[in-house]
């Protein structure tokens, strides 16, 4: 067969999420069809230091994704590889190929919140995705939530777009005590805290958060002679930082919960199954994923979840989270406390939520995307 190139160039730091994706996809489609001709197209220069290519043949590419000269440079390596496909993991890709092309789309942020991006950003954006989309003989979302998304926006006919969801990395499981303590002491965390990760763009709603951990708070560390209900817990809040989006912290301070909300920042991926292990909850309020995989990799921990009821969270968390309006402040305390205080609840949670981060692997998502390939070089 002649080679099948998946663009490896976005493996970098600068791509956490989508780099996440192309090692693993990599990775399990050499374990779920070992004869496939698969090469990685990669940029010998940009040095990733959290993500590692497997063990594939390569082409060299020193060219950004961002780089105008990948339009002709990419279909050059392209002609001379003989490839029979190329996959594109991002939509800033070269648009005349010369080759059959997949295409793997995420979610439409700039387009669902327009109020966070300049005018030429998202006309830059619509009109990459165009471009990309009609390059594409056969576009793969991450979710359902994210194929109704390019229907809409883009008028794409639903049968150019298959759905092959992501997984957890299967180091995401429940971890020992001894584990969970020292990543602890490491990250100078509490006994008991209710956990979030990920980033402080506007979407992720975290002001919406620190306003309802007001309300847990007082019920955490009441006033003397009031009682309380709740045990001693703080809020987390992992993940990488954009001094852009400091409105969290800002309403933190302003609400007095300094003592109260930690903010830890980026987080070792090898550290973040300790982390979710060790967290009484997980609570996501995102107003709008294209898949969410920090739900799932908590659930893979064992750590109860809960999360928006929006976007693509309810196809990932199934039944097996409890699901909130991301606007009401009131309800993200209310599920917060009933997970806390509801000691049964919150094995079930557990226990179900085991079951569901078990539902995805990339073994799966492999297999799927094998089939396109196959359909795509017949």
């Amino acid at each position: 067969m002649r080679p099948i190139v998946i663009d490896a160039r976005t493996a970098t730091d600068h791509f956490p999420g989508i780099g996440r994706y192309v090692v693993n996809l990599a990775r399990s489609m050499s374990q779920v069809a070992p004869d496939l001709n698969l090469t990685l197209l990669h940029d010998p220069q940009a040095i990733s230091t959290r993500l590692t290519l497997p063990d594939l043949p390569r082409i060299a590419c020193p060219v950004s994704p961002f780089s105008v000269q990948q339009q002709w440079i990419v279909p050059q390596h392209l002609r001379r590889s003989e490839a029979s496909l190329y996959h594109s993991p991002y939509y800033l890709m070269p648009y005349w190929p010369s080759v059959p092309t997949a295409l793997t789309c995420y979610d439409l942020i700039p387009l669902i919140y327009p109020e966070y991006f300049t005018a030429r950003q998202r006309l830059v954006y619509r009109l990459t995705h165009i471009l990309a989309l009609r390059t594409a003989r056969v576009a793969l979302s991450i979710s359902e939530s994210t194929k109704r998304d390019l229907i809409r926006f883009f008028h794409c006919e639903p049968g150019r777009i298959v759905v092959t969801p992501l997984a957890a990395d299967e180091h995401f499981s429940p971890q020992p005590p001894e584990v969970v303590t020292a990543i602890k002491r490491k990250y100078s965390l509490p006994e008991n805290y209710v956990l979030y990760v990920g980033t402080n763009k506007p979407h992720k709603n975290l002001v919406r958060l620190v306003q309802a951990w007001q309300a847990v708070n007082l019920k955490s560390h009441p006033p003397k002679g009031t009682g309380g209900r709740l045990p001693n817990v703080k809020l987390v809040i992992a993940g990488h930082w954009d001094i852009r989006y400091s409105g969290a912290r800002q309403v933190a301070e302003e609400l007095g919960l300094e003592d109260s909300v930690i903010f830890v920042g980026p987080v070792d991926d090898a550290d973040l199954p300790a982390l979710y292990s060790g967290a009484e909850l997980f609570a996501f309020p995102s107003q709008y994923e294209g898949f969410g995989l920090p739900v799932l990799e908590a659930m893979a921990c064992g750590t109860p979840v809960i999360c928006s009821n929006v976007s693509s969270l309810p196809e990932v968390s199934g039944e097996a989270a409890i699901l909130i309006d991301p606007l009401d402040i009131e309800a993200i305390a209310k599920a917060i406390e009933h997970v806390l205080i509801d000691a049964a609840l919150g094995r079930d949670l557990r226990e179900n939520g085991l079951a569901q981060a078990a539902r995805f692997s990339w073994k799966q998502t492999a297999q799927a995307t094998w089939a396109i390939y196959r359909q795509m070089t017949i």
